[in-house]
């Protein structure tokens, strides 16, 4: 038999006082009421002795908040966006929000429709890192009122705060530690869908880094990966790569999933990093200090985009007009063996 749920009710029965002095109390409101403090112990005390939870949906329907966030992620299975999803929910937990997790598998439809679920359930807010080409359909399902923020990815309307970071500038200092290195033919795998401004800022970088070098720019030195074919797939387009371009002496990859098929593949083929190909990542993750050899790659700052992010949140549920904000944030190329 399912065990009933403690309420206001029970606690205000058991001291045998009004339900609208334990409501008070917890809602932190004693002292604002001269509720004096050994009747705010005894209330707090015979709350925690019942258990009790309190109701955020009815809460919510009674003071317009739920004290939760909803955090979309285009993809959790990425380390990156499960390390930004703890950095996310340390913060908003140190505000007194929960945060409901949901992740988009960069499809639209799904981003849509967890949307649309987050607002039924009444969170305060959503941070989200959207699929999407543009606004329109967040716009069309998420009204003005909602304070929403964007990590990691941006739109060209701006009418959204982000925070992101430089991806162009930090590709280019991959490019350019290549260079300064002696590498001239240098490969660039990338990931789809194209429209995604990370991708799109990574690849402008190896362009530009390639052009300011005056280095030649071989459309087939660039591959891009199907974000939905399978991991099977993607690592056979990859080893078939690098088999068709031994002419190549540096490759870029563009996210840390990327290169884990790049080291298998060189594996594979009974080539040597760097002795036959040097590699540099985007996203560090802590395991690329101790693959064989240790992998150079880009380190966004996780702990900066995560507080960012909730704190322009916070900032949007205090404040009614606020100011939309972008904060553009550097990285850092961690140089080790490959």
């Amino acid at each position: 038999m399912k065990k009933r749920r403690v309420t206001i009710n029970d606690i205000a029965q058991e001291l045998n006082v009004s339900k609208t002095l334990v409501s008070m109390v917890l809602n932190g409101k004693g002292d604002d009421n001269a509720i004096n403090k050994e009747t705010q112990k005894k209330v707090l005390d015979k709350a925690k002795e019942l258990n009790y939870k309190p109701n955020q949906v009815a809460r919510g329907l009674r003071t317009g908040t739920t004290k939760t966030i909803g955090l979309i992620v285009a993809d959790i299975s990425n380390p990156f966006f499960a390390r930004i999803t703890r950095t996310i929910e340390n913060y908003a937990e140190k505000a007194g929000y929960n945060i409901i997790v949901c992740s988009s598998d960069e499809n639209d439809d799904k981003e849509n429709a967890l949307l649309r679920t987050l607002i039924n359930r009444q969170v305060d807010g959503i941070i989200m890192s959207s699929t999407q080409q543009d606004t329109s359909k967040i716009e069309e399902i998420v009204s003005d009122r909602m304070p929403l923020v964007l990590f990691d990815r941006k739109f060209e309307n701006a009418k959204y705060s982000s925070v992101t970071v430089d991806n162009c500038e930090a590709t280019r200092s991959a490019i350019d530690h290549f260079v300064s290195n002696g590498h001239k033919n240098i490969g660039f795998i990338t990931l789809a869908p194209s429209h995604i401004s990370p991708l799109i800022d990574r690849k402008r970088g190896f362009i530009q880094a390639m052009e300011e070098q005056n280095l030649t720019i071989d459309s087939e030195n660039i591959l891009e990966l199907g974000f939905y074919d399978l991991k099977d797939k993607q690592y056979y387009q990859i080893k078939d790569f690098i088999e068709k371009h031994q002419d190549l002496t540096a490759v870029f990859t563009a996210n840390n999933s990327i290169v884990v098929g790049c080291m298998e593949a060189m594996n594979n083929l009974g080539r040597s990093i760097p002795e036959d190909l040097s590699i540099i990542t985007f996203d560090d993750v802590e395991l690329f200090k101790y693959t064989n050899p240790p992998l150079s790659s880009i380190a966004q700052p996780l702990e900066d985009i995560g507080k960012n992010s909730v704190s322009i949140l916070l900032n949007q549920l205090k404040n009614d007009n606020t100011e939309t904000q972008h904060i553009v944030l550097n990285t850092t190329l961690n140089i080790r063996q490959s």
